[in-house]
């Protein structure tokens, strides 16, 4: 669907490490103005977005001869008038704008306020629920659709439950009760701003016993109405996984991924109207985990992999080591070379099984380094699929996931246009 205001899209914080990746993915695939790329065809038109001219005058250099007319608004994250007016003039704005605790809240509201659609990558659990309690009703009433989380973390998760459950439910007739999804192998790097929002959460709940509780709460971003007393098993160190006959440790973007899991699940269960997508059930558990090894050696890499990530994680949790790691680690605005991205992937494996015990595995695979190459081409696409795949009344306002508001849709053109793949495999 076309919209009536100047820019189908506009990419705020485009001078940001992700940002430029992003920006990159967008010119080489759609072009400007319907001049280039890939798919010019579709006519995408987009802008991009930052508080500083000379570092967009910088990006478009560095982007070539092609984006000499890619259109550039000067907008700073904690200016309102300059928000709104750049929310205003786009169907949707993406950010790549973090730590989204720190700097995004003011780009929510003006979106909310004016109704219009938003995504973004952020991985912020707490600030997630905290959008979601204080904008909800008004996001629904304006029309707004906010998409948190259309990164790494967490579009592979949950369209990878949702691919596994359309599959299910074809040849069992049943949707599964119980899914897990296993990282089997995963190369990339991790940039400075997901290190701060890293460290920004753990700060925050150092100085909040209510949210040291919230982020122990599988549930807590399911709409208070939904039935919570199936009880979740997350994976809190080294153990064995019979499914797949492998040790398994903690992943650690499990947190966000098995709550955005969870909240699809219950918005399914609320909507009646999502096409595909059927609530998983009242007593549907999920959980996420890295595979480690087999047998004696797996299971001695395994309990010492997971010693090694609770002493990182309690070491970010405390002032003093939290502030020695982040001048030893990459600062904001740093991370993995064009070359490293390049050479990164990532491949995931589901299994599902059904109240009447059939089991089915599927899996998710994407060809670029995940948090970076692969999350600028879930980003995008998403915020394609938000501008151009549905009207106003196919989805309605609200906070959505990525798997409730784009299904099957967002799975094609991640196919497509991503070099994501989703398949059912053999165990």
């Amino acid at each position: 669907m076309m919209s009536d205001a100047p820019y189908d899209m506009v990419l705020f914080g485009a001078t940001s490490f992700v940002g430029k990746i992003t920006a990159r993915y967008l010119l080489e695939t759609y072009g400007v103005n319907g001049e280039g790329g890939q798919l010019a065809s579709e006519q995408l038109r987009w802008a991009i977005a930052a508080r500083s001219e000379t570092k967009l005058e910088q990006l478009c250099d560095s982007l070539g001869e092609a984006a000499a007319h890619l259109p550039r608004l000067v907008v700073d994250a904690g200016n309102e008038e300059q928000l709104r007016n750049m929310c205003e003039r786009a169907a949707v704005v993406v950010s790549t704008v973090g730590p989204y605790a720190l700097y995004g809240e003011p780009l929510v509201r003006c979106c909310v306020e004016t109704g219009t659609d938003y995504c973004d990558l952020t991985g912020e659990v707490q600030w997630v629920r905290r959008m979601i309690f204080n904008y909800e009703e008004q996001a629904r009433a304006s029309g707004a659709r906010i998409v948190h989380c259309c990164g790494f973390d967490s579009i592979p998760s949950d369209l990878g439950v949702y691919f596994l459950q359309q599959q299910a439910k074809a040849r069992f007739g049943a949707y599964c009760t119980r899914v897990s999804m296993r990282v089997k192998a995963l190369r990339g790097g991790m940039s400075g701003g997901t290190l701060a929002s890293l460290f920004n959460v753990l700060e925050e709940a150092g100085s909040d016993s209510q949210l040291r509780k919230e982020l122990s709460n599988p549930y807590s971003l399911c709409p208070d109405d939904f039935p919570r007393t199936t009880r979740q098993h997350p994976v809190r160190g080294a153990q064995f996984d019979a499914n797949f006959g492998r040790w398994v440790i903690p992943f650690l973007m499990a947190p966000i991924n098995e709550r955005v899991v969870l909240r699809s699940n219950a918005l399914a269960a609320s909507h009646t109207a999502l096409p595909g997508m059927q609530p998983y059930g009242e007593d549907f558990q999920y959980n996420e985990a890295m595979m480690s090894g087999y047998g004696f050696r797996g299971r001695l890499t395994s309990k010492v992999s997971a010693s090694m990530m609770s002493l990182f994680t309690l070491g970010a949790a405390l002032g003093p080591t939290r502030s020695l790691m982040q001048k030893l680690l990459p600062s904001p605005g740093e991370g993995p070379s064009e070359e490293a991205q390049g050479a990164g992937f990532y491949d995931l494996r589901f299994c599902g099984e059904t109240a009447g015990g059939e089991k089915l595995y599927v899996k998710v695979t994407g060809d670029r380094d995940p948090g970076y190459g692969g999350t600028a081409k879930m980003l995008g696409q998403a915020a394609v699929a938000l501008a151009r795949d549905f009207n106003e009344t196919e989805r309605v306002g609200g906070f959505w996931t990525p798997a409730a508001v784009f299904g099957e849709g967002l799975i094609r053109r991640l196919t497509a246009c991503s070099g994501m793949c989703f398949e059912v495999v053999s165990a």
